[in-house]
């Protein structure tokens, strides 16, 4: 059981998106949540109101506790990059590209999800 979310478009470039995505992936929801709210970037606004949705569908469709949900998958693509010009001098122009992002995540109990290897580092 998984409950997922979607923010298609978004005017934010995909490699600033990435790094606020970074910052949540394999948490608790609610440590992620919190993480988002105080998070300098200007990414984190809308990578929250993301969760939040995920989160608002996990509860309602699936009928999870909000207290064990864990980011278990989060992406960003890139959308469709909006092409401008800008007037440089002696009658030339440069192109500006306008990135946007596609912002996925999934939300799932904490009992489903996957333990992770804990490789030791040194000697093999």
């Amino acid at each position: 059981m998984e409950a997922k979310a979607q923010a298609r478009h978004v005017r934010v470039t995909p490699m600033k998106a990435r790094r606020v995505v970074d910052l949540i992936r394999g948490k608790q929801a609610t440590e992620a949540i919190a993480v988002l709210q105080f998070a300098p970037q200007a990414a984190a606004e809308t990578v929250y109101k993301v969760l939040e949705s995920a989160v608002a569908n996990a509860e309602t469709t699936e009928d999870l506790d909000r207290a064990d949900l864990v980011v278990s998958n989060c992406q960003v693509d890139e959308g469709p990059t909006m092409k401008r010009w800008r007037p440089r001098a002696q009658g030339r122009a440069t192109r500006i590209l306008k990135r946007t992002s596609h912002i996925t995540l999934v939300v799932t109990p904490a009992a489903t999800q996957a333990p992770t290897k804990n490789r030791k580092k040194g000697k093999a």
